[in-house]
């Protein structure tokens, strides 16, 4: 998930004239949704304070994880064991590979002032050295590395805020590690992407398109009884799905990516706490979509800002994939793959970029 609204509510706590149209605009459209679609600006900035000191937030405590212990940084990655791999192989029977990231280029959905820019430098960059007058390219990067495009969200990214507003000690992420001995200007000291293992393991893929018989809608919710509906269509057992699998969602928002990003970062269909929850249950390792945070927007309860990303991430350390591309799978009707990604290990970082894979 992008930190978007995080951000807002932090700027929304003193209101300023310089918050930039684009925020105010997801703001409204997306966390408020159309509740105060026709009141006035300040009406949205209240409920948005309301949203930051919300109860719901301030949760019983949800540490020391009790499957990994206190000290535990790899959160379901940890179910990557010799074991998990090898269960895994035997779901790959033709041999096809399939590309489920999307391509990283300017033009992408991203939210607000966020920026991919690539540069060459110097054409070519160097040379020619020696006899046999070689030369190379390189490229320079400009980027939220962990935030635009295909993202995978670490453990750094979600935390809660249990205190008084600015209270680090109070501010909690994955096992209860706090704002304060975790934050640094120079990349996280705890709960980084470098302590991820890599994902190998069994993908269940969910086509809501096909059940629902057209692309979802932003703010529609993809409940328990639709996973159960679409199994079912897919001719899958729901005991297929085994302790430190991974599981997505196929809504059809992904059609809109480079050809409606106002609509694609406007809101999205997803998945809501029943099936957060129902997954919980299961012992998923991760959750994927076609969306930008897997997550229905806005959230049925308008007082609640991306709570099933908290339930996930925060409280049980499941990871999540965001604007993935199941086009491939669908067309050749591969709903079980082995699921494939090692995330960057950029010591300190929230979240990775990268080329996940899907294996049949």
């Amino acid at each position: 998930m992008d930190s978007r609204y995080l951000q807002d509510k932090e700027e929304l706590k003193q209101p300023r004239q310089e918050i930039d149209e684009d925020r105010r605009s997801f703001l409204t459209a997306g966390l408020v949704g159309g509740a105060v679609a026709a009141g006035t600006l300040a009406a949205g900035m209240v409920h948005a304070q309301q949203v930051a000191q919300a109860p719901a937030l301030s949760d019983k405590v949800w540490w020391p994880h009790p499957k990994w212990g206190k000290d535990d940084q790899a959160g379901a990655s940890n179910y990557m064991t010799p074991e998990k791999v090898l269960d895994t192989v035997k779901w790959i029977k033709d041999g096809k590979i399939y590309r489920i990231g999307r391509i990283y280029e300017s033009a992408m959905p991203k939210f607000g002032e966020r920026a991919f820019t690539l540069r060459i430098p110097g054409s070519p960059t160097g040379g020619p050295f020696g006899v046999n007058k070689l030369i190379y390219n390189d490229e320079y990067l400009s980027t939220e590395i962990g935030q635009t495009g295909t993202q995978f969200d670490g453990l750094a990214h979600i935390g809660i805020q249990m205190g008084k507003d600015g209270d680090k000690t109070e501010m909690r992420y994955y096992n209860g590690v706090t704002d304060q001995e975790m934050n640094s200007a120079y990349g996280m000291k705890k709960l980084g992407i470098e302590n991820v293992k890599p994902f190998f393991t069994r993908g269940h893929l969910f086509d809501l398109e096909a059940l629902k018989g057209a692309m979802m809608e932003a703010g529609q919710e993809i409940t328990v009884a639709d996973l159960k509906a679409a199994l079912q269509k897919q001719n899958m057992q729901e005991a297929d799905i085994k302790e430190g699998d991974a599981v997505f969602f196929n809504t059809g928002w992904g059609k809109l990516w480079m050809k409606n990003n106002d609509k694609f970062n406007g809101g999205e269909p997803g998945i809501g706490l029943e099936a957060a929850k129902w997954f919980i249950d299961k012992g998923i390792a991760l959750t994927g979509a076609d969306t930008w945070g897997t997550e229905v927007v806005p959230n049925p309860n308008k007082d609640l800002a991306f709570p099933v990303h908290a339930e996930l991430i925060t409280k049980n350390g499941i990871f999540n994939h965001e604007n993935l591309d199941f086009t491939g799978l669908i067309a050749d009707r591969k709903y079980q793959f082995a699921y494939v990604f090692s995330p960057a290990p950029i010591r300190g970082a929230t979240g990775s970029n990268g080329g996940p894979i899907a294996m049949t």
